[in-house]
């Protein structure tokens, strides 16, 4: 009788580690569905459109000529000053100043992912480019042509990154909700930007939205950014990094 149950408990055992396993990860599993899977699922979907017909979406021209139908001179000075504020080497000193505080702080683990975070998203989009080669658009002379790649927009990319890294550090501060709210606007006005100028197609954006944003979230769950932060108010509550009942005793028992 002990034999059977014994036998029993050890084929539910696999069962209930999964279980537990599952549920002490469910919001890293959900972050990672949610945040990088699915925005790499829509950039997929915009890459192979986009290298079957160069075009692109039936979506992406009439929304470039419904935004430059609103275009005058006063609009045209803005749109030219503002999208420099949304390029690498504009977003370079901000990062660079969050990157010398945190070294100072001794801060390592979040410097890390600051920088594999900035440099990755320079090197995925300028990759990218080379790759999917595709043309800007050419509807009207621009106030401030390109002359490289369109897709995939790298002011999205670089703003969406410096939004994100800004949002994942502030996490757990009471005012992460101001830094998202004041970022969201950012990001939709380097859009605008890019779009009002006629140097990117709709779906260029939206791509480097989506790359940007599961870069910077995929490297979050590796790094652990916030990972040395403490919670004074109740000191029992574990981080996703302490081990599971059934991890410790799989450690101990391989330890004797």
């Amino acid at each position: 009788m002990n034999k059977a149950k014994m036998f029993k408990d050890r084929r539910k055992s696999p069962i209930i580690f999964l279980k537990n396993l599952l549920l002490s990860h469910w919001r890293s599993l959900l972050l990672m569905f949610m945040g990088v899977y699915l925005p790499l699922q829509v950039v997929e979907i915009l890459a192979v459109k986009i290298w079957q017909n160069k075009g692109g979406f039936p979506w992406d021209v009439p929304i470039l000529m419904a935004i430059h139908s609103t275009a005058n001179p006063q609009l045209d000075i803005f749109a030219v000053v503002l999208t420099k504020w949304g390029s690498f080497w504009t977003a370079l000193p901000v990062l660079s100043a969050i990157a010398l505080l945190l070294l100072r702080k001794r801060r390592w683990r979040t410097f890390a992912y600051l920088l594999t975070t900035a440099l990755g998203t320079l090197l995925i989009n300028r990759t990218a480019k080379e790759f999917m080669q595709r043309v800007r658009p050419q509807l009207w002379i621009s106030k401030a042509p390109e002359f490289d790649y369109a897709f995939p927009s790298g002011h999205a990319m670089t703003s969406m990154t410096l939004v994100a890294i800004l949002v994942i550090l502030t996490w757990h501060r009471p005012w992460r909700w101001l830094v998202l709210t004041f970022g969201s606007l950012y990001i939709l006005a380097i859009a605008w930007t890019r779009l009002y100028l006629g140097v990117h197609f709709p779906s260029d954006i939206l791509a480097g939205w989506m790359v940007a944003l599961a870069w910077a979230i995929g490297v979050s769950l590796i790094i652990k950014p916030n990972l040395h932060r403490v919670t004074t108010i109740n000191s029992s509550i574990q981080t996703e990094t302490t081990l599971l009942p059934e991890e410790k005793q799989l450690s101990n028992s391989k330890l004797k």
